[in-house]
């Protein structure tokens, strides 16, 4: 039976040392696309800054990014969720008091308020992210609906907004910031809307992840596997746990689950 498999793009599919999908994982998603699998991306990205996947976009059926809150399939929109006036205005209302970075992101662009060499050394060396944006008036990226908002916060300052916040949901795979989505926008969701649209049951659907926003897809999807590298929590929500993914963890794990 064709199953749909999900994958996280960075520590799971793209190499935080390289950059690239190792070749072993290429090869991999290319032979189970042969074989009549569907491929999707789930990602806490959002999609004008997925710029690592030039190695297997030609694979790609389509895309569950900003965790959750805004999947596609070529031109369909298949889900959409946006925030509430109030949690937008207490989440960048707290940012600007204190003074910290927020990432505020619509369906196709962001803007980063705040700026400092953290945003830097995180978007720009660790994930290799060129096209952060300065200068766009903050009015205009609010002007359409706000689906994520990134706020470089600790588990403290997280607890003290998160209490004032009423239809959000909170999401965090970096200790240094935490990806504020819609209520009920995260990846176990957006899988689901994607393997919905498809026709693709939830015992069918695979998903692969290492960071703390992949556990609810983790636990949702039909099987749920964790890299090698992954962080602890991330690896006990999983059903099977690859080797890193350095040392050919998507083709070890497509092989062991019997998918190529």
């Amino acid at each position: 039976m064709p199953k749909a498999l999900f994958f996280d793009i960075d520590g799971t599919l793209v190499s935080f040392r390289t950059h690239l999908i190792p070749d072993s994982a290429v090869q991999a998603l290319t032979r189970a696309k042969e074989l009549g699998h569907k491929l999707f991306i789930a990602t806490g990205r959002p999609r004008c800054i997925i710029n690592n996947l030039g190695q297997i976009e030609h694979l790609i059926d389509g895309y569950v990014t900003t965790n959750g809150a805004y999947c596609f399939a070529g031109d369909k929109v298949i889900r959409q969720l946006t925030f509430t006036a109030d949690d937008t205005r207490t989440i960048l209302e707290d940012a600007r008091k204190k003074r910290y970075p927020a990432i505020v992101v619509n369906d196709n662009r962001l803007r980063v308020l705040h700026n400092n060499s953290l945003v830097e050394k995180i978007f720009i060396n660790q994930l290799n992210i060129r096209n952060l944006d300065y200068t766009t008036p903050l009015e205009e990226v609010m002007s359409k609906p706000i689906m994520q908002i990134t706020s470089f916060i600790g588990k403290i300052r997280e607890r003290r907004l998160s209490s004032r916040l009423f239809n959000t949901t909170i999401g965090r795979w970096h200790p240094s910031f935490i990806d504020f989505t819609p209520r009920g926008a995260d990846k176990g969701s957006g899988i689901l809307a994607m393997a919905e649209f498809f026709g693709i049951s939830r015992q069918d659907t695979v998903a692969f992840g290492d960071g703390g926003n992949d556990i609810p897809m983790l636990r949702t999807a039909g099987i749920g596997v964790a890299l090698g590298n992954a962080a602890e929590p991330t690896r006990e929500a999983a059903d099977f746990v690859t080797t890193d993914i350095d040392d050919h963890g998507i083709r070890s794990a497509l092989m062991n689950l019997g998918i190529i």
